[in-house]
């Protein structure tokens, strides 16, 4: 069983020791990462300016060398000449995967560039990029898929979806993108991600009871989950150590 950890890097804020943030942060990883097979680092989560995945990610790999790193890469607010630089120095770092997205507005008001996910997979498969780290799309957890055909042309490795709250739903996903990975989303329904939850239209008691069966009924049918818990880290690593999930180690989000 595969389940990712989804981490989101340090705000950077005004009197902020950032050197202190990364360090703690490096640490929560280092001790998840015995805990699950891959992490997941985000870039600017709605929109906030952040520590850059890449940095961030490079030292993990020096601490963590085994540890498989995937990373968001949002296009809305950058060049083409900085996509290229972004995912080099992905590669350079030995990073497994890019989730090529749109990302939230920028909250300082970064215009956009006007450049689309599925039209950035394109350039860089044309570059041969996809033979060198896998590239994802996002997709949402209730798609309308006449309407994703210029995501399907691209032809991605696979999708991360949007969280999602049902087996229904993913096994939806699953029987219309036959060929593709599919890799969920999936919140840790405690009481500290309710305004995570609330934000994202979920209904935590859809799951909250039976979390972890819930997670292998979803692994069963994708072979690998992404769990975020961006408010509740303790809760979420005390449940991945007492868990009783199938699985060698686990992948979470926070």
């Amino acid at each position: 069983m595969t389940i990712r950890y989804e981490a989101n890097p340090p705000k950077i804020l005004p009197g902020l020791d950032l050197e202190e943030s990364i360090s703690k942060f490096v640490n929560k990883i280092k001790l998840i990462s015995t805990k699950c097979d891959s992490i997941h680092l985000t870039e600017n989560v709605l929109g906030y300016t952040r520590v850059s995945p890449i940095k961030v990610g490079k030292i993990i790999r020096k601490e963590i060398p085994n540890l498989p790193i995937t990373v968001s890469l949002r296009v809305r607010d950058k060049t083409k000449k900085e996509i290229e630089d972004f995912v080099q120095d992905a590669i350079s770092a030995g990073f497994s995967g890019i989730l090529v997205l749109m990302g939230d507005p920028s909250q300082t008001e970064q215009k956009d560039l006007g450049l689309v996910p599925s039209q950035v997979v394109r350039m860089l498969k044309d570059k041969g990029v996809d033979s060198k780290i896998d590239l994802y799309l996002s997709i949402p957890n209730k798609p309308n898929f006449s309407k994703i055909e210029k995501k399907l042309k691209v032809n991605p490795k696979g999708f991360m979806t949007q969280v999602v709250q049902t087996v229904e739903q993913v096994q939806n996903l699953v029987d219309n993108l036959k060929g593709y990975s599919v890799i969920p989303i999936v919140l840790y329904p405690s009481e500290k991600n309710k305004s995570s939850a609330k934000f994202l239209n979920l209904e935590l008691e859809k799951y909250r009871e039976n979390f972890a069966e819930f997670l292998n009924q979803v692994h069963q049918i994708t072979g690998d989950v992404l769990i975020t818990s961006p408010s509740d880290f303790s809760g979420l690593n005390q449940f991945l150590e007492n868990s009783s999930v199938q699985s060698t180690k686990y992948s979470a989000s926070g």
